[in-house]
């Protein structure tokens, strides 16, 4: 379907620009969110008529959008989830999920919004881009964890993605543990038990 760009799109065009998209594209988001008209004569003439306005809008939006930036930049949210020992989610996050964590936290952005070409499917602290407006874009972070406890601790670089990291296990500590028992027993046997050198010398 071909439209007229009401506002510059990224990777689409700018304003005033007639592209083609995807119908399913245009009929469910650049449509309905009056981010495009259809492109024919009429609205071609009604873009233009409007023009001044629309750029004013877009202006009013970016502000809007740049102060949204500024408390939303680098911020950090966590998404519990199930996964394996590996890391490995048994489903995954969606832009649907991010979305739904920003709102839970006071700010409204839309799926179409949210740069994730594949949904997370691992553990761990993942850095996304959320397009506020076709000229401001901020960086947040999703950690993914098990548990809160796992997402602090992956906070603080942590790696949970191997059985030592989730359980506390460090493998040097545990030989070492082992060998101290070792030799405690040894010491404990040979109190008990003299030696036969030790026996003759007694007599």
């Amino acid at each position: 379907m071909d439209v007229i760009l009401l506002e510059r799109i990224a990777r689409l065009g700018q304003m005033g620009d007639t592209v083609k998209v995807r119908d399913g594209y245009a009929r469910n988001y650049l449509l309905p969110t009056g981010r495009a008209l259809r492109a024919n004569e009429a609205n071609r003439a009604k873009f233009e008529s409007q023009k001044t306005q629309l750029v004013q809008r877009n202006e009013e939006r970016k502000s809007e959008a740049q102060e949204i930036a500024k408390t939303l930049e680098g911020r950090s949210f966590v998404a519990v989830r199930s996964a394996g020992e590996t890391g490995q989610l048994y489903g995954s996050v969606s832009t649907r999920d991010i979305a739904e964590l920003l709102a839970a936290d006071g700010f409204k952005v839309g799926r179409n919004e949210i740069e994730l070409r594949l949904p997370i499917k691992a553990i761990g602290v993942h850095a996304i881009s959320i397009a506020l407006h076709p000229e401001v874009s901020v960086s947040i972070n999703v950690n993914v964890a098990r548990s809160p406890d796992e997402a602090e601790r992956q906070s603080r670089g942590e790696d949970l993605t191997s059985a030592d990291a989730i359980y506390g296990i460090d493998e040097e500590e545990f030989e070492d543990e082992d060998e101290g028992a070792e030799e405690e027993a040894g010491e404990e046997e040979g109190v008990e038990t003299p030696s036969a050198e030790s026996e003759d010398d007694q007599r």
